[in-house]
């Protein structure tokens, strides 16, 4: 028997199938297709356009504050001489006629200051045992560069301590919080207030400075370390309590090995620092070449003070160069150099990088 006329009907459109009478997926579905792509489509419109909006209102609050921190440091009000300005980059950059043609700056005057108050080396060394040691054939440069290298070294070990108990993995919440909350208290001090607070047991000079930058190696150096510890994986700490490891045995050799080369590459980081903070406590006279800069800024002698700042510059530069070539030692992803290729090869180095 055939079928009736209108279920023939219903199977040319599409809209029923010839078994069982279930709806077919053709033609029927692609309107339903193209009002999901096209309200998909209203969706992604829509986003952007709250997007849009959002970074607009974002930018519009921080022009906003802009503006209002602009008025309250009076830049409006004491708008810069241009006129004194640039009188006074004379004085820092004096200048000559090369050959007698060639107007430059005079680093002649700033090389003779360097030279007369040994800001980079000293003549008049005694060997390595007498006097500043080492650190006393750079003159003032070196008392900056021993008061952070100092600093670094006798903070490193309390630094290690602190961050490793104030790890929840290695002490428990909320014991944990004890060294934490001290390393915070340390970071919320600026070394120069430390500085201040050392003055009446070490004086005016180096010795606070260094026990300055001591603490605040604590607080800054361990808490990178927390944050390493937090970061490392559990399978070698399993492993180590599944051969029955005690718990020092456990943190020395699963956690702290996991993390050696990125502790010495942060300490690397944080001595860096601490070369700068030893020229910042130094303006305030604890020594080096920050104190000759408070100098010769009492004198209004800016070419003298400029020719510091040369110095100030070369050795912060030097520092992070030597530091930077270190960390890139320790990458296992790189090339291996010696201690001879490092030091000797470093102008190859810096005119491949130029040639780049």
């Amino acid at each position: 028997m055939s079928r009736p006329d209108s279920a023939e009907a219903a199977d040319v459109d599409g809209s029923v199938s010839t078994d069982g009478g279930q709806p077919a997926t053709g033609a029927a579905d692609e309107p339903n297709r193209d009002e999901r792509l096209t309200e998909q489509f209203e969706n992604i419109r829509r986003r952007r356009r709250r997007r849009a909006i959002s970074g607009a209102v974002v930018l519009a609050f921080v022009g906003f504050v802009f503006a209002q921190g602009l008025s309250a440091i009076q830049i409006f009000s004491e708008f810069l001489n241009w006129s004194f300005f640039g009188e006074s980059l004379r004085n820092f950059f004096p200048t000559t006629e090369y050959f007698d043609v060639i107007p430059f700056v005079d680093f002649g005057r700033y090389f003779s200051y360097i030279r007369e108050e040994n800001l980079l080396f000293n003549p008049e060394f005694g060997g390595i045992v007498s006097g500043l040691g080492i650190f006393g054939i750079f003159g003032e440069a070196g008392i900056t560069l021993a008061m952070g290298v100092v600093g670094t070294i006798l903070g490193l070990p309390f630094a290690l301590l602190f961050g490793v108990l104030g790890s929840e993995r290695v002490t428990p919440f909320p014991f944990n919080f004890i060294f934490r909350g001290t390393m915070s208290f340390i970071r919320s001090i600026p070394a120069l207030v430390w500085t201040l607070i050392f003055i009446p047991l070490a004086g005016l000079g180096p010795v606070a400075a260094t026990l300055a930058i001591m603490v605040d190696t604590i607080g800054n150096l361990g808490r990178l370390f927390v944050d390493e510890l937090e970061e490392i994986s559990d399978g070698p700490i399993e492993a180590m309590e599944t051969t029955g490891a005690n718990r020092p045995q456990t943190i020395v050799f699963g956690m702290l090995s996991q993390v050696k080369t990125s502790f010495i590459a942060w300490t690397l980081y944080i001595l860096e620092i601490n070369v700068r903070i030893a020229v910042t406590v130094g303006v305030y006279g604890a020594g080096g070449l920050g104190q000759v800069v408070e100098v010769q800024q009492g004198l209004l002698n800016w070419t003298n003070m400029m020719a510091t700042l040369l110095c100030i510059f070369l050795l912060i530069i030097t520092v992070e160069l030597f530091s930077q070539r270190l960390r890139a030692r320790l990458r296992s992803d790189e090339e291996k150099m010696g201690w001879r290729e490092l030091i000797f090869g470093f102008p190859n180095r810096m005119a491949e990088s130029a040639m780049k």
